[in-house]
Formats: structure tokens, C-alpha cells, sequence
């Protein structure tokens, strides 16, 4: 919710600079005269309305640059995803993308698998690994993602020491392996 609240708001301040902007170039380049901007001065300090309205204005713009000051400092120092333990000897940080990389290197071990892709979620019972494959059409497919779900579950574990509650593999397409011409009558 807070990232929906920072960018409305952003996209407000941008807009305010925006028009800021172009007002400065417009003063710059002489397109609003000299006597229009004399009346618009004269009119800020006369009037306590407007006067209050650029008050007000001006503290929002301010809040606002110090929000997204803040937030950028933050943000910042945000650290890639990972697992920590922590053991005798001291802690452990294993980011996510080590995950999937031993989670692909483990199952393009597999005969008959082409193309794979695998999203890794960490859990508090352990990880949740999802594997997209593209084999070839060859072998049995539930013998052959069975075979990449034990591989894969065995080898993170040994690997990094995590336990993984779930392994799921979806078989997105085969590969032709020979070409084949259609005849036409």
C-alpha cells in the first residue's frame, strides 16, 4: 500500500515541478511580459488568499522532497532477496538467485530437457520452487519431471542446506526435432 501511496504521489510531484518548470522557462524566454509578472507579484503580496495558497504550496512541495528523500536513502540500502541462517560459527545469506541457479543447473542434468526457467519462493516450512521446462518430447513426461522434482529437491538441500517443501514442474511445450514438410494437393 505504501508503494501505491509513494508513486500517486510522486506522479503529483512531478506534475507540480512540471508546470513550475514551465512557468521558469516562460519568465526565461520572455513569453509572459514584464508588466503581467509585475501584477502577479503585486497580487501574491496584496492578497492574503493567494499568499496562503503558495504558503500552503510551498510546505506540501517541501514534505513531499523530504519524503522522497527518505525513501531513496531507504531504499537504497535494500539488500538482493536472500535465506539467512544463522549457525555457531556466525550467519549465512544465500540469495534467491543462487537457489535457482543450483535449482537449474540440477535439472538440465535431465535428458530430454531443452529449455528451463524457475522462480524460487522462500517459505518459513522451507522453499517453493516452480520449474518451466521445454523438452523434447522424447521420454515419458511424468517419469521425466518426476526425475527433474527428486533431482532438484536432493541437490538444493545437499547444496545450501535448506529444505524444500514443494518442487512443481510445468512442461510449457516439446521441441520438433526433425523438420517436416507438408505436401499440398
Amino acid at each position: 500500500m505504501i508503494k501505491v501511496v509513494d508513486k500517486l504521489l510522486l506522479f503529483l510531484y512531478s506534475i507540480v515541478i512540471g508546470c513550475v518548470s514551465v512557468f521558469l522557462l516562460s519568465i526565461g524566454f520572455g513569453w509572459i511580459s514584464r508588466d503581467l509578472l509585475n501584477d502577479l507579484v503585486g497580487d501574491l503580496y496584496r492578497i492574503d488568499s493567494i499568499q496562503i495558497t503558495f504558503a500552503v504550496v510551498g510546505v506540501i512541495l517541501f514534505i513531499l522532497s523530504l519524503r522522497f528523500f527518505v525513501v531513496s536513502l531507504h531504499r537504497g540500502s535494500a539488500s538482493a532477496p536472500s535465506i539467512d541462517q544463522r549457525t555457531d560459527f556466525g550467519d549465512i545469506r544465500i540469495s534467491l538467485e543462487t537457489i535457482e541457479n543450483l535449482t537449474l543447473k540440477a535439472a538440465s542434468r535431465q535428458r530430454g530437457v531443452k529449455d528451463l526457467r524457475a522462480r524460487i519462493r522462500a517459505t518459513d516450512a522451507g522453499l517453493d520452487i516452480v520449474i518451466r521446462a521445454v523438452v523434447d518430447g522424447e521420454s515419458s513426461i511424468p517419469v521425466l519431471t518426476e526425475e527433474i522434482q527428486r533431482t532438484v529437491k536432493e541437490h538444493v538441500e545437499e547444496i545450501a542446506g535448506i529444505p524444500v517443501t514443494n518442487v512443481a514442474v510445468y512442461v510449457a511445450n516439446i521441441i520438433q526435432t526433425g523438420t517436416f514438410k507438408s505436401r499440398v494437393e
